[in-house]
């Protein structure tokens, strides 16, 4: 009988301490609310031909990124692009780097939405981060964010853009 009344007690012990710890590792998540501002530095384009407006690009981007917290970042991105008349998939790797050189790398996909006439309009998309250095080493998370695309300018290689995001992410214990 008391062997049993042992078994519950630890049982509940165990119980009680499972749901302590993972209720522990949830809360550990931190969000990084951001604006943003992001223009291409090199783009080249192809015209798959196939229909009208159809190509496919690869372009580099810089970007800024400024925090809530007071956090600055530098970004830099790399892309390719399948668009039809501005519409279409993309992917792309953002190279967050922070004022003290800790950087968060995310892997991104999604598509982008554009005008009837072909101008790019407005995107959306969640990123997965894939690597963390220095305070960030061995995050591992999300980056979410919406923009807008500002008309290109003369000169200019590819549109501008402006946005917000979102970083959500766990530094995993080491």
């Amino acid at each position: 009988m008391a062997t049993k009344k042992s078994m519950w007690v630890l049982f509940g012990i165990l119980l009680i301490s499972a749901w302590v710890l993972g209720s522990a590792i949830q809360a550990g998540a931190e969000t990084m609310n951001f604006k943003l501002y992001t223009y291409v530095i090199k783009s080249e384009m192809v015209s798959v031909g196939d229909v009208e407006g159809h190509i496919v690009a690869f372009n580099l981007r810089g970007s800024f990124y400024t925090f809530e917290n007071g956090d600055v970042a530098t970004v830099s991105a790399v892309a390719t692009t399948d668009f039809i008349k501005g519409s279409g998939p993309f992917m792309n790797y953002l190279t967050i780097t922070f004022e003290d050189g800790s950087t968060i790398i995310v892997k991104g996909q999604g598509t982008v939405g554009g005008t009837a006439a072909g101008a790019l309009a407005s995107g959306g998309w969640r990123s997965e981060i894939i690597k963390g250095t220095g305070r960030f080493a061995g995050t591992k998370g999300t980056l979410t964010s919406k923009v807008k695309y500002l008309p290109v300018e003369k000169g200019e290689p590819g549109p501008k853009r402006i946005g917000e995001g979102t970083l959500t992410y766990t530094l995993l214990p080491k």
